[in-house]
């Protein structure tokens, strides 16, 4: 099961990508596995070289009991001190920002794929979707 930030190429140049753990409660995985993710309005911020990712909706269990969790809370990424020192560095010196791409599963772990992204103007996002529409112009005219 894949968990998509359909908005974000749509929103974001994506400059590069890293995937992390993400530090999770047992009710959180279990809401995960369900579906019930959202990523509007979610980024990472670096914060005492730890990566944070601020925002990310993940539903209550409905089974949980009184140990159930705060739906946005703010949950700790798990990456390697090289990666975050990158990270930080474009993030503070580029101003660029982080954004989660995909939420997926690796040996029954979840993992994020995390984007370090450069926001698009207004006239980027009519450019793009001028492409959109010229590709599947050409798909249907193709078939």
């Amino acid at each position: 099961m894949e968990i998509y930030n359909r908005k974000a190429k749509y929103d974001y140049f994506i400059i590069d990508e890293y995937e992390c753990g993400i530090e999770l409660l047992g009710t959180e995985i279990k809401s995960i596995r369900k579906g019930a993710v959202n990523f509007n309005d979610c980024y990472g911020r670096v914060k005492n070289q730890e990566v944070f990712l601020i925002n990310m909706y993940i539903a209550k269990y409905e089974e949980g009991n009184i140990f159930n969790h705060d739906e946005r809370r703010e949950r700790k990424l798990l990456l390697n001190k090289k990666e975050i020192i990158k990270i930080e560095a474009a993030v503070f010196q580029k101003r660029y920002t982080l954004v989660p791409l995909k939420l997926y599963f690796v040996r029954n772990k979840a993992k994020i794929l995390l984007g370090v992204c450069e926001g698009k103007k207004l006239y980027d996002k009519r450019e793009s979707i001028k492409e959109k529409d010229l590709k599947r112009k050409e798909l249907v005219e193709y078939n």
